[in-house]
């Protein structure tokens, strides 16, 4: 007789555990066609459980593993806990990789079969099938352009998990079964790491590095069961799955899939969740709509936001605040935050987060400004999310807060951080000797360089990304970068300065706002290319770039900038699937520019 009060220890028994004390009560919301169609816990497991004994019926047996490539959709998770149901593993692709990444991906992580979102994604596959040897098939979601597939390659969704539930209805204790007998050390999944130095790296988090490390950042994010959450960052990255699978899991949260990444903005503001987790590049770009916002909405609004700014931001930071401050806020809320919070869809925001890098300092006190709980966490994938995080009443800027709960933490003579506990993952796959060379003594060796700010982590850069100027000092190039990114002209910045005499950088703009201010100076462009090379926009830049090295120190500063003529593209492989820079290849394929930059006739600024 399985006993139905023990405490879950993996994913699939916690989907388990929900479905059997709070059936009724909704755990996915999924917006299609406009519409937020609710899922509740009994519904998740069936057709979780469903896909399980499909993917059985297809072959898979227990320690298989199967690849994902999709966008954030119910699917996706019912494929993860279908799986993760028969015992077998998950291993995430990027939807924006192409076919040559998602083919590596699959054939490191020997995936016999994959679900794919759509025919694109699908066809990514086909095109590399002989590159394949254990692929068996493919589950397409959605299945439009596929009337003449192969049926020995390809099979629906739909028909996958109305196999799984026919086989369910006829033997219903086989899958609480195998669920019933998992333990905390088998593997839920594999996360690749994004490979902006190489190769991507398998990275195997056990179900017992997930409960060690989901109390420790649950407490700093402060959840619950009444937490809600947006899943739109890709579910193939750990920050995301912390929040959509191992937390909710385990806590009992609602989450919510929008239409599409297009759609995240509008999804937001009818969500309105407790719980907001962005990357800098989603602050940043919230920055800069509302920045073109203000620019559009005359001059009276622009005089107002600047008033309220300069009233509120001395107490962003603070904890309590003073009756003064608290009628301050509330004056300057009613007439200018509150509009704002609306406009982002985060009014109801109870925690909003920021991680995975270094958020510019500018753009953090505008959103704790605005009256947003913002903190900034720090974790790995190999820590199976986070190791620190700020407390929200007790915000040091540019820390990222001290460890959380079951996180040890200690600072190598070099700089390094290194951390200890539950969290840490249970290895590289196929690569023992590199997990040896990551994991020394239970210490997980991060290459993050860091140091300690009255008890708080202070991240300084990569460890291989240091770069020594030619005179032997050694700078953080994320700390320049971040600097000149606070400006919402500049879309990205890549530092130079190796073994140089001084700092340059490779600049891109931000098309958006750099065309809209354009558009109001009345200067004519066609394309990226052509507002780029425009004269005035590169005076502007230049602009920017001074104002940005008066917050650095003389060695720091950047003395000349080359613009980019083109977006960098993951295709092109000049930026990773999660927007990371490949310095190696930027460094390779701009030689030419990056040359010109020391040279003595250089016309750069």
């Amino acid at each position: 007789m399985p006993d139905h009060a023990m405490t879950p220890q993996t994913l699939p028994q916690w989907l388990q555990h929900h479905a059997r004390e709070r059936p009724q009560a909704i755990a996915i919301r999924q917006k299609r066609f406009g519409i937020w169609q609710p899922t509740n816990w009994a519904a998740y497991w069936q057709r979780a459980r469903a896909i399980g004994i499909g993917l059985r019926a297809l072959g898979i047996e227990r320690g298989a593993h199967v690849g994902i490539i999709s966008e954030n959709r119910i699917e996706w998770v019912l494929a993860q806990l279908g799986a993760g149901a028969i015992g077998a593993v998950t291993v995430g692709v990027y939807a924006t990789s192409p076919a040559p990444e998602v083919a590596y991906v699959l054939q490191h992580g020997d995936c016999e079969i994959v679900f794919c979102e759509d025919q694109e994604q699908a066809d990514k596959v086909l095109e590399t099938w002989q590159d394949l040897p254990k692929l068996k098939r493919i589950v397409v979601i959605e299945t439009k352009g596929f009337r003449a597939y192969d049926a020995s390659k390809v099979i629906p969704f739909e028909a996958l998990e109305a196999l799984g539930a026919k086989a369910d209805a006829g033997a219903p204790d086989y899958i609480d079964k195998l669920v019933e007998s998992q333990k905390p050390q088998d593997i839920a999944i594999i996360i690749y790491t994004s490979g902006s130095t190489g190769k991507p790296k398998g990275a195997m988090i056990s179900y017992a590095n997930i409960s060690a490390a989901v109390p420790g950042y649950a407490e700093r994010l402060r959840l619950d069961t009444s937490s809600t959450t947006l899943s739109y960052l890709p579910l193939c990255h750990v920050a995301e799955q912390a929040l959509t699978t191992f937390a909710p899991l385990q806590y009992g949260m609602l989450v919510n899939f929008g239409e599409s990444l297009r759609t995240v903005q509008e999804d937001l503001r009818e969500v309105a969740p407790s719980l907001f987790l962005g990357v800098p590049r989603i602050w940043e770009k919230m920055h800069s709509s509302i920045h073109i916002k203000t620019l559009e909405s005359g001059r009276l609004n622009q005089i107002l936001v600047k008033h309220a700014f300069a009233a509120c931001e001395p107490f962003a930071l603070t904890g309590p605040r003073t009756l003064r401050e608290k009628l301050v806020f509330a004056f300057w809320y009613t007439l200018v935050f509150r509009p704002l919070q609306n406009f982002v869809g985060l009014r109801r925001a109870r925690i909003c987060v920021t991680g995975a890098a270094p958020i510019p300092p500018k753009v953090f006190m505008f959103f704790r400004t605005i009256g947003l709980p913002l903190i900034e966490v720090y974790g790995q994938t190999e820590s199976s999310g986070g190791i620190t995080g700020q407390l929200a009443n007790d915000v040091k800027l540019g820390t990222v807060g001290p460890a959380v709960d079951g996180a040890e933490l200690r600072i190598a003579d070099d700089g390094e951080v290194l951390v200890r506990g539950g969290m840490v993952f249970a290895g590289y796959y196929k690569d023992p000797e590199l997990t040896q060379r990551t994991v020394v003594d239970g210490w997980l060796h991060t290459g993050d360089i860091a140091e300690w700010c009255n008890g708080h982590v202070k991240i300084v850069d990569r460890k291989k990304d240091v770069i020594i100027t030619s005179g032997g000092k050694n700078l953080s190039p994320s700390l320049i970068e971040n600097a000149m990114k606070a400006s919402p002209f500049i879309k990205e910045c890549i530092v130079i300065g190796d073994a140089r005499r001084y700092v340059t950088a490779l600049i891109q703009i931000d098309f958006d706002n750099a065309g809209k201010w354009a558009e109001q100076k009345g200067l004519a462009f066609t394309t990226f290319r052509s507002l780029a090379e425009h004269p005035q926009v590169f005076g502007l830049i230049a602009q920017e770039v001074e104002n940005a090295n008066d917050t650095l120190a003389p060695v720091e500063q950047v003395k000349r900038f080359h613009l980019l003529t083109k977006e960098l593209d993951h295709d092109d492989g000049e930026v990773t699937a999660t927007m990371k820079v490949r310095r190696a290849s930027i460094h390779a394929k701009f030689a030419a520019e990056i040359e010109a930059l020391y040279a003595p006739q250089s016309t750069a600024a």
